[in-house]
């Protein structure tokens, strides 16, 4: 039994000794003058003096740029307006590839049992080759270059090759349709479209080329596809427009060192995409600086990464987790790339894929660990873990029980971090620390130079409540706008509605006794039965320890349908293969929640359904349900995995009037 008076892992004096961030902060005690007796005072000290706290992290990650600059914070009031590192010069890719050595740099595994990898000496060779290719092409400063990409190191060189240049990097993977793609870099114009032959997932081979043909053929402004042979030696080229090979594409230019084009901070260097369940999806600009600082900081003082490790995320190029990932190359590590389904051949393929190379970073989502527990996977007795030292989880909150099944049945002495942000601001407003203990169900802190706070409805904090995760002052990495956006005011309605001034994130969430933070879902799937706001989480976690559900989704139903005065709680669940959901586990199912929670969380109706639908990167859309049910429409069914899913919850007569 776990004593949940007492931390479930607390680093040891060695490793907090010899972390990144207890070297941050005796360097900013000598050279700033300001003692640090533990990591709450930094963070006081990086919310309270953002400009000092921002330069001592260029200083301390040694960023690569023309200047720094004299001037750190320009109109430091203004949220949004506050412009960072004003006179700063720098790209993005050179502070990638900062390494030029024979250290590796990317070791790729796909689904298929291919390997392969990448020095840095080679990564500079390729993204130097295929730069002059791109620059050939007529690739200018500005210019978008797309990947509809797998998680292969073909990617990465592409990405860097493009960024290098100045051009502004999007991508998206291959799982998507024809018209979740067009929904995508349809409104960012790319002139140059990077794009695989196929991938692998579950066993199979999937060929891309049909609908790349299709897409292609509506994106007026594509001048050049370029092809990364993946499933196949020599793909057939003729059906796509303008397309090439990309060994022929850098045939004709010589490995060397990579040229740079040093821009301004605020360099647009990512566009990424909203999920886009609910309509089109919002295209968010990222500046060049913000996310390189933002990511460092994370990478070194947060997750305490050192150039002797081996990073790895379970990815794919359509989330921002890859992005995330690739700036790893910054801190000299190596990253770890796979391809294709993490059960395939059997559940235990991604921790071969550690053993065999010697992770010490694994990377994942809260519902694979959830699977892991389902079925019963006990990776510590199977698998030599002994170099792994931080497991990280994003997605969807990591429950309680999640936390003990790691350490029960992965490795007890591993700092488990639940982190959390988003595509908003490619990266995390809270996370881990090598220097905290691993409280059950808590993320560890609050990210520095981030001044994050809990809201209630009025806007006065709170504590030990939930409220709205709110961040009350500028940061780096403040995206630098919506794109064909002009007058700013979409963005601003994004996030700055709510509480004028200030950034409302939309996650439902509360500030624990122990500085942590705990998710409780997303602020607009918050549930309102009676006027009382309960997360969905909350209802997730009990309903998904019980064996015969394999998951859940929960809605507020307005109720009644006719002339709704109320909301009533609708909890659908998939149940393991050959189970029907009778009686007798619909009264368990609500008294389990009655009984771990309140009996406002107990919902009116229990639905059996054959699949939950999903996006494209995991994560359930309960607001795509919740339209079904409502017989309203959902707008953009391409960014769903399982669009045909939807259909399963539409006109349930259980929930007629």
């Amino acid at each position: 039994m776990t004593d949940h008076a007492l931390p479930l892992w607390t680093p040891s004096p060695e490793r907090i000794a010899g972390s990144h961030l207890n070297r941050f902060m005796r360097e900013v005690s000598r050279t700033r003058g300001t003692a640090f007796p533990d990591q709450a005072s930094l963070y006081r000290w990086s919310v309270e003096q953002p400009e000092q706290f921002w330069a001592s992290i260029w200083d301390f990650c040694d960023v690569v740029a023309d200047t720094r600059g004299a001037v750190v914070l320009e109109n430091p009031g203004a949220m949004p307006g506050a412009r960072w590192f004003p006179d700063a010069r720098l790209n993005f890719a050179e502070n990638l590839l900062r390494r030029a050595d024979d250290a590796t740099a990317i070791v790729f595994r796909g689904e298929n049992k291919v390997r392969s990898s990448v020095t840095y000496a080679e990564l500079n060779h390729e993204v130097s080759r295929l730069q002059q290719a791109l620059r050939a092409a007529g690739v200018r400063i500005g210019d978008r270059v797309a990947g509809y990409v797998p998680n292969i190191p073909g990617a990465i060189i592409a990405m860097l090759a493009a960024t290098s240049l100045g051009a502004t990097w999007s991508s998206c993977s291959p799982d998507f349709g024809v018209q979740g793609v067009l929904d995508r870099f349809g409104q960012i114009e790319p002139t140059v479209l990077f794009a695989a032959d196929g991938y692998f997932y579950g066993g199979k081979t999937l060929d891309v080329m049909p609908r790349l043909a299709e897409i292609v053929d509506r994106l007026p402004t594509v001048r050049q596809v370029v092809v990364i042979p993946y499933t196949r030696r020599d793909p057939d080229l003729s059906g796509v427009r303008d397309a090439v090979d990309v060994h022929d594409f850098m045939a004709p230019f010589q490995a060397g060192r990579p040229s740079f084009e040093r821009l301004p901070f605020d360099h647009p260097l990512y566009i990424m995409f909203s999920s886009g369940t609910t309509g089109v999806p919002k295209c968010i600009v990222h500046g060049a600086g913000g996310t390189l600082l933002q990511h460092l900081k994370e990478h070194q003082l947060h997750v305490d990464l050192q150039p002797t490790d081996k990073l790895f995320y379970f990815t794919t190029c359509g989330w921002m987790m890859w992005n995330w990932l690739a700036t790893g190359l910054a801190s000299g590590a190596t990253l770890m790339l796979f391809d294709g389904s993490p059960f395939y051949p059997r559940g235990n393929v991604l921790f071969d894929f550690a053993q065999d190379e010697g992770m010490t970073i694994f990377g994942t989502s809260a519902k694979y660990i959830d699977s892991l527990r389902k079925i019963d996977l006990r990776p510590k007795d199977t698998h030599d873990l002994s170099r792994l030292r931080t497991m990280l989880s994003t997605g969807s909150p990591l429950v309680p029980e999640s936390f003990d099944y790691v350490y029960s049945n992965i490795k007890a002495d591993l700092c488990l971090s639940s982190i959390s942000g988003g595509t908003d601001i490619v990266s995390c407003f809270v996370l881990g620390s090598p220097m905290l203990p691993v409280w059950r169900g808590e993320i560890q802190c609050r990210g520095l130079g981030l001044a994050v706070d809990v809201w209630d409805d009025n806007g006065r904090p709170v504590r030990g409540e939930r409220g709205e995760l709110v961040c009350t002052k500028p940061f780096p990495c403040m995206p630098v706008g919506f794109w064909n956006d002009p007058d700013g005011s979409r963005y601003r309605a994004a996030y700055f509605e709510r509480f004028p001034g200030v950034w409302c994130h939309g996650d439902f969430c509360e500030l624990t006794a122990h500085d942590g933070l705990v998710i409780h879902g997303r602020s607009d799937a918050v549930l309102n039965p009676g006027g009382v706001r309960i997360g969905t989480a909350e209802i997730y976690r009990q309903v998904e320890q019980l064996d015969e559900v394999v998951e859940s989704l929960v809605i507020g139903q307005d109720w009644p349908p006719a002339q709704p005065t109320d909301v009533r709680v609708v909890l659908f669940v998939r149940l393991r293969d050959g189970l029907v959901l009778d009686d007798a586990l619909v009264a368990r199912i609500k008294t389990r929640i009655r009984e771990n929670t309140t009996p406002r969380h107990v919902p009116a109706k229990v639905l059996q359904v054959a699949d939950i639908p999903r996006t494209k990167s995991g994560k359930i859309v309960e607001l795509a349900v919740r339209n079904v049910v409502h017989g309203q429409p959902v707008k953009n069914r391409e960014a769903l995995a399982n669009p045909e899913a939807l259909a399963l919850f539409a006109d349930r007569p259980e929930l007629a009037g």
